[in-house]
Parts: C-alpha cells; sequence; structure tokens
C-alpha cells in the first residue's frame, strides 16, 4: 500500500503466462469508509500514478529493492532511479541515476549540446541529444529584470522539493562537483558555459568541473510544441496548460513566469513546469485589477500610472502575454477566461487560508467510480 495526498493506492498485477498487467486500486476515506475511486490496469495509466511530476509517496517497505523489483515489472520503461526516488528514497535513487549517466556518457560517445528551445535568463540549460534529461546551471550573472540572487533561485528549487508538484512541476536531482571528459561537451555548449557560467563550470585540461547543476526529465517545451503539433494537440496541450496554471493555484503556488518557454509537453500530453525562479505562494501574492486612467496622456504613457510593489499581480497581464494567436487564443479564452480576472485566484487564496486541502488525482475524472455512479 502507497499512500500519496488523500488516496492509499494498492499495487498488484494480473498474470497470463509471461505477460504482467498492472491493477492499481485507489482507495479513498469517504465519510469513515474506504471506497475504491479508481481502477487502473494499463501500464499508461499506472505509469503517470508515479510521475517525474508527483510528489513522492509514504510507504511501510521492509525490502525497498524487492518493491522496486515488482515495480519495474509492470513499468518497465521507468528508470530504477525513477522508481526509487517516486518511494522517497532520494539517496538510492540519486546513486542509481548516476550510474546510469555515465554508463551512457562513456558508452554512447554522445557530446553534451545546448538544450532546444530559448534560452533561459538564470538557467544555462544542455542536454545530451538521446538521454531523457535535461542539465541547469545557474548562470553568473542575470539581467536587471530578474530581481533574483543566487541563493534565491537555490532556495525556491528546495521548496519545490518539500511541495505537493500535484503532477505539474517537474522533479529534480541535485548534484556537485561532477567532472566529465572535455571531448564530451561540443564547443558551441562550452563557449556558452564559459560565457555564463564561469564560477560554476571550469575547463582543466582535458577536463570539465561542473560544480553545481540540477538535472531533471527533458519534454518538449510548449512554445515549441504547440507550433509543431496537429492543431488538435496543440490546442489540448494549450487548454491543459490552463489547468496547470489552476492546478498550481489550488496548490498555493503561483508560477509567476508564464512564458510559454516555461512549460513542457510530456509524452503523455501532459503540460508541466520547470522554470522555478520566479515561484511564489499564491497566498503571498496581491491581486489587483489595473485602476482607471486619469488622463488620457496616462494611459497612453510608457510606465504605469499607478504604483505597483513586489507582490502585486495584475491577471490582465496574461492576456496581453498570452503568446497565443488565432483559433489557440480563442480556445484559451474559451476554457480559462476566469484567469484573467481577480476573482479566481482571490477564491483559492481564500480556500487556501482556510486550510481546504484540494483534491489531485492522478488519473481522469472519467477514470473515477466515484464520480460516475
Amino acid at each position: 500500500v502507497l499512500i500519496r495526498n488523500k488516496a492509499a493506492y494498492v499495487i498488484g498485477r494480473a498474470r497470463c503466462g509471461e505477460k504482467l498487467m498492472p491493477m492499481v486500486l485507489a482507495i479513498l476515506n469517504e465519510e469513515g469508509e474506504l471506497v475504491v475511486d479508481a481502477v487502473l490496469t494499463g501500464e499508461e495509466e499506472t505509469s503517470i500514478v508515479f510521475s517525474f511530476a508527483r510528489w513522492y509517496f509514504h510507504a511501510d517497505i521492509a525490502s525497498p529493492r524487492e518493491v522496486i523489483g515488482f515495480l519495474h515489472s509492470l513499468l518497465p520503461r521507468k528508470r530504477i532511479a525513477e522508481l526509487y526516488v517516486s518511494l522517497g528514497y532520494h539517496k538510492h535513487g540519486k546513486t542509481e541515476f548516476f550510474r546510469d549517466l555515465m554508463r551512457f556518457v562513456t558508452q554512447s560517445g554522445e557530446q553534451f549540446v545546448i538544450a532546444p528551445g530559448q534560452p533561459g535568463l538564470v538557467m544555462s540549460v544542455f542536454t545530451l541529444p538521446s538521454f531523457q534529461f535535461v542539465f541547469k546551471v545557474i548562470r553568473d550573472y542575470f539581467p536587471p529584470s530578474k530581481s533574483t540572487t543566487r541563493d534565491e533561485v537555490m532556495q525556491k528549487y528546495r521548496e519545490v522539493l518539500r511541495h505537493d508538484r500535484v503532477g505539474r512541476l517537474v522533479d529534480f536531482q541535485e548534484f556537485e562537483h561532477l567532472t566529465f571528459p572535455r571531448q564530451q561537451f561540443s564547443d558551441e555548449l562550452l563557449a556558452e558555459l564559459q560565457g555564463t557560467a564561469s564560477r560554476t563550470v571550469k575547463v582543466e585540461g582535458d577536463e570539465v568541473e561542473i560544480r553545481h547543476l540540477y538535472i531533471g526529465r527533458r519534454v518538449t517545451p510548449l512554445d515549441i510544441y504547440v507550433g509543431q503539433a496537429s492543431t488538435a494537440e496543440a490546442a489540448a496541450a494549450v487548454i491543459d496548460w490552463g489547468y496547470t496554471l489552476k492546478d498550481l493555484a489550488a496548490a498555493n503556488i503561483f508560477a509567476g513566469d508564464m512564458l510559454l518557454k516555461n512549460f513542457g509537453v510530456t509524452r503523455h500530453g501532459r503540460v508541466v513546469f520547470y522554470d522555478y525562479d520566479e515561484i511564489a505562494p499564491l497566498g503571498s501574492c496581491r491581486f489587483r485589477k489595473f485602476p482607471p486612467a486619469r488622463t488620457p496622456e496616462e494611459e497612453m504613457a510608457a510606465e504605469p500610472w499607478f504604483s505597483v510593489a513586489d507582490e502585486d499581480v495584475f491577471p490582465q497581464e496574461l492576456a496581453t502575454f498570452l503568446e497565443l494567436r488565432g483559433e489557440l487564443r480563442e480556445v484559451f479564452e474559451q476554457h480559462h477566461a476566469d484567469l484573467f480576472g481577480t476573482a479566481f485566484w482571490r477564491a483559492l487564496q481564500e480556500r487556501n487560508a482556510q486550510g481546504e486541502v484540494i483534491d489531485f488525482f492522478p488519473y481522469t475524472t472519467d477514470q473515477r467510480l466515484l464520480a460516475t455512479t
């Protein structure tokens, strides 16, 4: 039995000869009675339960290795490291991941390259083309638009590890003092790292030492995805992007920087967030409407005609910086127009302030037995 949030998950399997099928019972406590809320029987469905974007399970396990072996028989595409981490065994998971990484670097011969997508203002990001992860190092300097420090960025990442990620925040591993052969880096990437993160990345002879970095699962940046996907797939991703913002808010998280490039799409088509330098507790934000301009000159001025504090958020700005055009913008506004006003955000602030723990299920409403009876 694995416990997370308000649910307990009984993980079993059905056997047909040499074939195995997951059998997951999601159990809730409804007014003192235990009830089965969903029955999940596919590898894809079960994989989402163990997603890298969800919080860790609580479990009473006598032999973790045996349990991991059992889970891997049901989820063969999940790395052993990810399964350890999903159960809260971070040191085991980190060790397994490091072995996987070093084995891949040695055997593949691939070079680290700059990760696809728009460059970040706080992180330099690179990857191995055939490896499912990205590597992020903090830049030496941030532009004036980023009023933060290296220590504050690191603190935000630590907060993510302690918070319920509700299937919307990408998990990561933090490493220090990793050394790789110089030949494993493309010239373009090494020039980028030495130019933007020289305090963190050092070249000593034939070796590159990275003094601190974060490693997380690679997903397709949302701005790239909507430009390459079919019309139906792009529309589904845009709709789910809105639900991502709402799920995070329900979990008392304000994403801060809502540009499409800071979100990604998993292989299951789910939108997740991975840029943490501007996240904040929802309760610390002050959601405001633009006050009316007193004169036409104020309305046309380049600078705001009213004072703005650090904690002030103007949801109307989301419509201005939406980065969506035509049909995709219409789809988003059709499903999530409430995000442009203050009422939605203030209502969730109130629910969080009253101590409500809002439900988040790793399966759809259609899969819920309770919702269909």
